[in-house]
Parts: C-alpha cells; structure tokens; sequence
C-alpha cells in the first residue's frame, strides 16, 4: 500500500495541499477506494485484500501512508526481522500482530485459549514462543484440539 501511494501521488495532478513527508491527499484517494472494495460488493459477500506498509524507514511519507491505513484491516501482522533472520518460520511478531474484533469470529472457549497463549507468550522470548506454538499446532488437528491442548498444558 505504500508503494502504491507513492505512485499515485507521482500521478496525482497537485490538489495544493500537501502532507507531512510531501504527500498530497489526492494520492491517498484511490488506494482508499482499492480498500474500500473489500467491503462494498454488488452481490454482496467479501473480498479479501492483503496489502503490506513499510514502516521504520526513515521516511516521513510512509509514516503517514501507514497512519492513514493503520485503522482500515481487520487484522495487523507484524512480521519480524530478528525472526527471519534466526531462520524461524513464519517469522511472525505473535505479541504484536492480532484481529480486530475476534470476539466476533471465535468462541468463548477459542478466545479463552487465545487469552492463555497470549499471556504465556508475554513471558517469553519471540522465537521460543513461536517455536513452542507452531509444535503445538503440529501436534492438533484442529481448533477445538488446540484449545484443549493449551489448557491442559496452560502453554508454559
């Protein structure tokens, strides 16, 4: 989404305003439209839109592309360098990365789990948590398995 931000506001005939980092709002106006069609179906239904943002660039304008956006998905994903690096797959910040409104989505029991794994996490290093999570989902079928396999073992 960054990326395509930056092209538009290339394209862009100049609106005479410009945000922080040199971007002009026009720019933002149809990559807000892609991300709006994920919401406004004819037949109604979804689309699923995954889109990536950089961040920690040093540049203002993807700063403010990613502010802009911050608030528009149903789910953030942090990935994570150190991760990548180490050679742990998927190299997924777990603590930082959530859904928006999963007590829509999950059961009580499921967000009960989620609850536990997230607690137990907190306490320890990034990679040690991913690993000990990813056996854990080897190690089950399904939901209902995994839910009742980190309560018995409280994930510790």
């Amino acid at each position: 989404i960054t990326r395509l931000s930056r092209a538009y506001n290339l394209t862009v005939p100049p609106s005479g305003r410009t945000l922080s980092g040199g971007l002009d709002p026009a720019a933002l106006h149809m990559p807000k439209r892609f991300f709006g069609a994920a919401r406004n179906m004819r037949e109604g239904g979804s689309l699923t839109i995954l889109a990536t943002a950089l961040v920690d660039t040093g540049s203002k304008m993807d700063d403010v592309v990613y502010e802009e956006f911050k608030g528009t998905g149903n789910m953030e994903m942090v990935l994570d360098r150190k991760l990548q690096e180490k050679r742990v797959f998927p190299a997924i910040d777990l603590a930082k990365s959530s859904t928006r409104r999963d007590d829509l989505l999950l059961s009580p029991s499921e967000l009960e789990g989620i609850d536990i794994v997230r607690k137990a996490m907190n306490t320890m290093k990034p990679e040690d948590a991913t690993d000990k999570l990813i056996d854990l989902f080897s190690r089950t079928r399904n939901n209902r398995e995994f839910v009742d396999m980190v309560k018995k073992i409280r994930f510790y």
